[in-house]
């Protein structure tokens, strides 16, 4: 059995929500996961594992928009506690653990370390469908794309593996990209879909903007989470976040509106729930989600929130709903049996991989 350092981002909940059954999938084969984290993912895992909290980057948005003086500030004012955090990453697992390998969900700190001491490193994530696989892009986004396939070269060293989660398949660009479908959880798994008489709404932080246009759909009744309040006002009930109660409304709501995270829409789309995604801008991952989106007709995408596109699509949900009898519905097996073929036979294959990597010229991506 293997040591393994599971190193996760911390930004949002999606991270941690498919580390998660990653984690559990691998304890239950007997390996041993040490988990490095920080903010809700340190939050979300550590009464269930061994978790380290480190430092990590955070994005601060404002309605809906990347502050970048505001997302400067907070991390630089964190540099200093970033270094210690590396230091006794450093010492506590890779020193003293001696791992067999690194598993990263977009957390760079593990991700170089790995590079650095010359440990078998594999991700697991949506975001290197950006590096690896191509995609339909309209001219207007070509530069933000190049930009965000180079920052995330910059985020995560050159991997031996990479798992990538998908909604939409493109082309892969190398031999060592295998594409999945999304990590599920085991609740959403098991929900039971129902179409009930409400839209739900979830805005990561306050969006006062979509909240003013919401009040004018009198007929229309709307749960909102994201707020951290209950009450109820107008045609707007707000709810405080639980995991049990938010993924309840999910599965039994008419349809969704939400910033354009990935983790979501994919579990929007499982249970057949249509989606309104309003890209925070500023995160093209959000912006190609919502491409996606437009692509595979499961809902509309607002790159510019405007009354009159969600207008249009409250019109459009009976369509997007019948789209969505066509989405394949799996599990999280293919994903599972890949992971568990790298690291069998004292990870044999895994080590070819990493074998490969380093015969192969280091600026050499494909």
């Amino acid at each position: 059995m293997a040591k393994i350092i599971y190193s996760l981002s911390g930004e949002g909940s999606g991270h941690s929500s498919r580390s998660r059954e990653m984690i559990t999938h691998l304890e239950a084969k007997g390996h041993t996961v040490k988990v490095a984290s920080y903010d809700r993912g340190y939050q979300n895992l550590k009464d269930d594992f061994d978790v380290l909290e480190i430092e990590g980057f955070s994005i601060v948005s404002e309605d809906n928009k990347v502050s970048i003086g505001k997302t400067f500030v907070q991390n630089f004012t964190s540099i200093f506690d970033r270094y210690e955090s590396i230091n006794e990453l450093k010492k506590k697992y890779f020193k003293e653990f001696k791992p067999d390998c690194v598993i990263t969900d977009f957390e760079p700190m593990a991700a170089y370390l790995a590079n650095e001491l010359d440990v078998p490193l594999i991700t697991i994530d949506n975001q290197h469908r950006m590096r690896y696989m191509e995609f339909p892009c309209p001219f207007e986004w070509k530069a933000e794309a190049i930009f965000i396939e180079n920052l995330i070269r910059v985020m995560i060293p050159r991997p031996c593996i990479s798992l990538v989660t998908t909604f939409y398949f493109g082309k892969k660009k190398n031999d060592r990209t295998f594409m999945f479908p999304p990590i599920l959880r085991q609740s959403v798994l098991e929900a039971k879909p129902f179409l009930g008489d409400y839209i739900l709404v979830y805005a990561t932080q306050e969006y006062n903007t979509l909240i003013e246009y919401l009040k004018t759909y009198k007929r229309e009744k709307f749960i909102v989470y994201g707020f951290n309040v209950e009450k109820v006002e107008e045609n707007l009930t707000y709810k405080t976040f639980s995991r049990e109660g938010f993924l309840q409304d999910l599965a039994e709501c008419r349809a969704v509106i939400s910033t354009a995270g990935f983790t979501l829409m994919t579990e929007s789309f499982y249970l057949g729930k249509p989606f309104l995604a309003l890209p925070m801008k500023g995160q093209f991952e959000q912006v190609l989600n919502g491409l996606m989106l437009d692509e595979l007709k499961y809902g509309r995408s607002s790159h510019e929130l405007k009354k009159e596109n969600i207008s249009a699509f409250l019109y459009d949900i009976p369509e997007y709903t019948e789209n969505l009898k066509n989405y394949e519905h799996k599990d999280n097996s293919a994903i599972t049996e890949r992971l568990d073929m790298l690291l069998e036979n004292d990870l044999k294959l895994l080590l070819e991989f990493h074998d490969k990597r380093r015969t192969i010229f280091h600026f050499d991506e494909k």
